[in-house]
């Protein structure tokens, strides 16, 4: 009997962690295999990670959709190689109505991101340029918002207090400094976050966000929030 790959132990793993159908599984692998063609010129991910491609980033991505199962039109800011932003695409391709709007500046980058919405088929947009004027630009509601890996968290409550005030959800994927992040997230927003466990392991985390105000400059707010 065959031994599997270690890329196929790893895969296996993934997705019985976040299972998906075999729809979005073709396009997650057509989508793997552009990602380790460009990585070779452009680097999409940390070289390390390679090994763990689908435990590290597919999946760490997909667990994103149990926490806002009815979203349909998503935001990802600073979606680089594509997570979460491509790997939401691809799992919500059979969604009536779905798209992720997937904001990455780096013109290389936001190449890549172009080309994998059409080798997958998936449903988004990719908007090459900054943050801030992409939110301004965004015709329409938006159900949820996402960012890995990009800026501090107070940043990132900064970049998505206007969506969130206009009813979306924010999810923003941590590592296990997130506590100090919402320390000093508090020090200028108003907020309640629920901190859910990281399917993936590796003391990570996602931040819930359903409302965003701005603090008052005297305030001293404490840093409570309700771990999952």
């Amino acid at each position: 009997m065959r031994q599997p790959l270690p890329e196929e132990s790893d895969k296996a793993a993934a997705l019985t962690l976040t299972p998906v159908s075999r729809e979005t599984e073709a396009r997650l692998d057509r989508y793997v295999g552009l990602l380790r063609q460009w990585q070779v010129k452009t680097n999409l991910v940390a070289p390390s990670t390679l090994p763990n491609l689908w435990t590290r980033h597919i999946a760490d991505s997909l667990q994103l959709l149990a926490l806002a199962p009815s979203a349909k039109v998503w935001v990802d800011f600073g979606s680089g190689g594509g997570f979460p932003g491509v790997v939401l695409a691809c799992a919500l391709a059979e969604t009536s109505g779905a798209s992720v709007h997937l904001v990455e500046r780096n013109s290389k980058k936001a190449a890549f991101l172009r080309e994998a919405l059409r080798v997958t088929g998936a449903p988004g947009v990719v908007h090459p340029e900054g943050i801030e004027d992409t939110v301004d630009s965004i015709k329409g509601p938006i159900d949820c918002v996402t960012a890995r890996a990009l800026a501090p968290l107070h940043q990132l409550i900064g970049f998505a207090e206007p969506l969130v005030r206009q009813g979306a959800k924010a999810l923003f994927l941590k590592g296990q400094d997130v506590e100090a992040e919402l320390t000093e997230a508090t020090k200028y927003w108003n907020i309640k976050p629920i901190l859910h466990s990281s399917l993936t392991g590796g003391q990570g985390w996602i931040v819930e966000l359903n409302s965003i105000e701005r603090a008052p400059p005297s305030a001293a707010l404490g840093s409570h929030y309700d771990k999952n």
